[in-house]
């Protein structure tokens, strides 16, 4: 969920550590298994049961989020307003109204179609700490309205980590006997001696929560063991968690009647890139496509530090899932995202089994979110990712592949930027200065390519015509056909663990095709290659605003064909924004709907 030091309380942990070394627990998750066995099997943990005794705190019945410790700068109730009017503030990716926000939390899909964003979130500084539930919710995942702080720390000194909501359609809980639209959160309670894990429930459709008065759920004694991700596994009729062992590299596997009584069943560990802790794990069923294999099953794990590029890196692995254990199809490390930011992504609840899924991570690095020039200049530091639209593919010498695209843009295509469908060895220039989003669309299609001796490149510029920086990148067609991103010539921020270039490679089609499409969003670029088979997330800081597009091929075979289009994007910020241009947010709440879930529109144009 956090960059270690949030997470590591020092020689007071250790002690702590220490003298529960003889605690029975039932995955190597703390500190002392480590004495007992340096590699824990997991068929020796897969019958253990938690025994979970509630803290002291968890003795008062039915504390709602907001009645127990509340900082008096933090507001309750109601939403904090923000200024989305920045240089450097996207215009349709998330963000939040002020101060500081990393992963996104929670998120859930609701019987009204309403998506719900939760966010790890600082409502006091720009800098990570103080963590609580941010909470916003739209019904594009682009409009996005701020809502009121949705989970508070309970005393000085805790912080609400990462976790996730489900809605508990069958009152599995027992708290929503009248309803079947009640949320329930799973989250990690940080604190200087334990990291635990507790549930908070919504009667409100997710908008307030109350917090379990058996609270925690899952004590294990360690300061390690976080980020809960909960799913209704249908086959077994049960709730399943997966859960970090974080400095363990180890991903648990827990299972639950009712959301309160969790029982361990299995280990997933030592797999894939380890860096120097796992976080934030995911499980999904996704479908599969172009591929004759059954629809399959997508493990996620995100590392910080250690990404080969430098800090913080999600990987994934595809597999099976019986209930309670999780077999990857192999020992491949796949990495999800090429760029430098896209950390701790997570997938909606409530898009069916199997079907295309939707996800949103969080848009920066842990090396350097914190000093980001956005704090200091706008108040507010990091963005999350586009919404994107998952499915799994086996390709051609790839093998199985996560594919992203962005969730349907269409609806927010202002006027058309390019548009040329014979560029051939030639260049598109575009001028979006009068763009007020600054936010672009684009995308260019290749065909034609030969099977032998390809040559030729493709390549996209955007700059500023006051300051002359530039974000820019391009694809080789010949070669290893690699593709890179260059964010060197932007001037704004300057920091060791910011690097500048990032690079992947790319295979041509087996019918010699390459597509490449992005979007460029003030401060964000992400990049989608044939179809969204690589992906990329890059944020940059220019000191002047970028406002011409280039994009341009030479060097091409003969008889290849290239078609350019690009189109602006109407801010969805700007809507909500009152006559001082400030952001207010929804100051009534609502919910509460038991409609069914309506299908149609669920993953925009596909």
């Amino acid at each position: 969920m956090l960059f270690s030091s949030l997470v590591v309380a020092g020689a007071a942990l250790v002690a702590r550590s220490q003298a529960q070394s003889d605690a029975s627990v039932p995955a190597p998750g703390s500190t002392s298994l480590q004495a007992q066995s340096s590699s824990p099997s997991i068929e020796a943990q897969t019958t253990t049961t938690v025994t979970v005794t509630p803290s002291s705190t968890g003795s008062m019945q039915n504390q709602s989020s907001s009645s127990l410790y509340i900082e008096p700068t933090v507001p309750t109730g109601v939403p904090i307003a923000g200024d989305y009017t920045g240089a450097l503030r996207p215009q349709i990716h998330f963000s939040p109204p002020k101060f500081f926000m990393n992963d996104p939390n929670g998120m859930f899909v609701d019987s009204n179609g309403t998506y719900h964003l939760y966010y790890q979130y600082n409502p006091t500084d720009i800098v990570a700490g103080n963590q609580h539930w941010g909470h916003a919710t739209s019904k594009d995942l682009y409009t996005w309205v701020n809502q009121p702080i949705a989970i508070y720390p309970g005393a000085e000194g805790e912080g609400i980590f990462s976790g996730s909501c489900v809605v508990d359609v069958n009152n599995t809980s027992g708290f929503f006997p009248s309803q079947s639209n009640g949320v329930v959160a799973i989250y990690t309670l940080n604190t200087m001696e334990e990291q635990t894990q507790e549930i908070a429930y919504s009667m409100d459709g997710g908008y307030t929560f109350t917090k379990y008065s058996g609270n925690p759920v899952i004590s294990i004694g360690s300061t390690q063991f976080r980020d809960p991700k909960v799913i209704w596994h249908t086959p077994t009729e049960s709730w399943v968690m997966v859960i970090a062992y974080s400095q363990d590299f180890v991903i648990g596997i827990y299972t639950s009647p009712d959301l309160k009584d969790w029982t361990h069943a299995s280990n997933f560990s030592h797999h894939g890139l380890l860096g120097l802790q796992y976080e934030c794990p995911n499980l999904v069923s996704i479908e599969m496509v172009n591929a004759t294999e059954q629809d399959m099953w997508v493990l996620t794990i995100s590392i910080n530090p250690g990404a080969p590029l430098g800090g913080s890196i999600t990987e994934y692995f595809p597999g099976s899932f019986n209930g309670t254990h999780f077999t990857a199809v192999d020992a491949a490390a796949r990495i999800a995202d090429f760029g430098k930011d896209n950390y701790a992504g997570q997938f909606f609840y409530g898009v069916p089994d199997f079907a295309p899924q939707i996800s949103i991570a969080w848009a920066s690095n842990w090396q350097y979110s914190q000093v980001v020039p956005t704090g200091t200049l706008e108040g507010w530091r990091s963005a999350m990712s586009l919404p994107r639209v998952n499915t799994l593919a086996n390709i051609t010498r790839i093998g199985y592949d996560l594919v992203s695209t962005p969730y349907d843009l269409t609806p927010l295509y202002d006027a058309p930027l390019a548009q040329n469908s014979s560029l051939g060895n030639g260049t598109v220039l575009a001028d979006y200065s009068n763009l007020e989003s600054g936010a672009i669309y684009f995308e260019v299609n290749i065909t034609s390519i030969p099977a032998a001796n390809v040559t030729g490149t493709a390549n996209f510029t955007f700059m500023s015509s006051v300051t002359g920086e530039r974000v820019r990148g391009g694809f080789y067609l010949g070669g290893d056909t690699p593709f890179f991103i260059d964010r060197g010539d932007i001037r704004g921020f300057d920091n060791p663990f910011f690097t500048d270039k990032v690079s992947s490679n790319n295979i041509i089609g087996p019918q010699g095709t390459f597509m490449m499409s992005g979007v460029i969003d003030r401060s964000i670029l992400e990049v989608f290659l044939d179809g969204g088979q690589r992906s990329a997330t890059q944020t940059f800081f220019p000191e002047g605003r970028l406002d011409v597009m280039l994009i341009s091929a030479g060097g091409l075979n003969e008889g290849v064909e290239v078609s350019v289009a690009a189109w602006g994007l109407k801010s969805t910020w700007a809507t909500e924004q009152d006559m001082n241009g400030t952001v207010v947010g929804n100051n009534t709440m609502s919910g509460n709907s038991t409609m069914a879930m309506r299908r149609r529109g669920m993953f925009g144009q596909m």
